[in-house]
């Protein structure tokens, strides 16, 4: 039986290209400094968001929390949404790391406004602590692969300027995000200090996510990076993978999207599933029927060769990748339509 793997798009294996240029690559110690292919990924990125300079780490939790730590101090606020990773996915690396409490807010479908914001921003006193950064997801994952546009950022941006606050974005999935809106990469650096671009999801490399920023603002990542026991030595290896990502694999994100929307048409028609939040990137979205159980249609798609995951009590994601085909997606919709729980 062929396994049809929904769990996430970190599940994707690399490509024979891409496996190609990890064995070619120019390597040396990046802690020193000489490792060319980490310093062509992280110039690569910079360039393409219009930021100064990049940070290669091994995660996207690395580059958020090191993003954090640099723009907070303890005793400051973070603001973000109430699904946002940074708070719910890393472990309390906020509190941990940076020793900064968290204020959340209920975005729709983890989208956050202006408006919504400005009402949490706190006034100078000595009982509040200092409102300091603001975090944006994009895509949102718990938002179903929710898409900020440009338009919506904008006067995010404004306002973080206006009261002194950063705005660093967890960009997980920030590639399927442009495909989806055609917003234009470049644009981004005016409007964020900071953005975590991650390599491992819809693009497919092994490892990896690069933090963007001021050339101060890196300088000061990378030590703290160290600290956090993420300096590599020959990562030439993984930043490979990253580059020939970028080259090739970006493209090809508008297959997964409509891979999703027809995994959503067809969950939509059904009788376990009692609703499905709009698709506009690779995740799907969609809760199970009073009548049924969420573990048991788990345990039932897994019996048929789809691998899913639960986010809820009566959710259930599928993701799509670059690992499932036109062909996956056909056998997977003929299950899902005659599957009876």
């Amino acid at each position: 039986m062929v396994k049809i793997d929904l769990r996430s798009d970190t599940v994707t294996k690399p490509t024979a290209g891409m496996l190609e240029a990890m064995m070619t690559a120019r390597i040396g110690d990046d802690v020193f400094g000489e490792d060319e292919s980490v310093s062509e990924l992280e110039h690569k990125l910079a360039a393409l968001f219009n930021m100064e300079a990049g940070l290669f780490c091994p995660s996207g939790t690395m580059t958020n929390q090191i993003a954090i730590k640099c723009f907070t101090q303890p005793m400051d606020e973070v603001i973000c949404d109430q699904t946002a990773h940074v708070y719910r996915y890393e472990g309390g690396g906020i509190a941990y790391h940076s020793m900064a409490s968290v204020r959340l807010l209920n975005g729709t479908r983890g989208i956050l406004t202006a408006e919504m914001i400005e009402r949490e921003i706190n006034e100078e006193n000595i009982h509040y602590p200092n409102s300091s950064l603001v975090v944006l997801e994009n895509t949102v994952n718990k938002g179903g692969g929710a898409c900020y546009t440009l338009k919506d950022i904008e006067p995010i941006y404004q306002l973080c300027k206006a009261r002194g606050l950063k705005l660093h974005l967890d960009g997980a999935r920030i590639f399927n995000a442009l495909e989806a809106t055609g917003d234009q990469a470049y644009a981004y650096g005016s409007c964020f200090d900071g953005i975590s671009v991650c390599l491992s999801k819809g693009l497919g490399a092994p490892v990896g996510s690069v933090l963007l920023g001021s050339k101060e603002m890196i300088q000061k990542a990378r030590k703290i990076r160290k600290v956090f026991g993420g300096g590599m030595r020959q990562a030439g290896f993984l930043a490979a993978a990253g580059i020939y990502a970028l080259d090739h694999q970006v493209s090809r994100l508008s297959l997964d999207h409509a891979h999703a929307k027809v995994l959503g048409k067809v969950l939509s028609q059904t009788k376990y599933v009692s609703g499905v939040m709009p698709v506009e990137t690779n995740i799907v979205l969609f809760d199970v029927d009073e009548s049924f159980s969420t573990a048991g249609l788990i345990n039932e798609l897994n019996k048929r060769g789809i691998l899913c995951n639960a986010t809820g009590p009566k959710t259930i994601r599928f993701v799509t990748h670059l690992d499932v085909s036109a062909e996956m997606i056909e056998q997977a919709a003929d299950i899902l339509k005659n599957l009876i729980p």
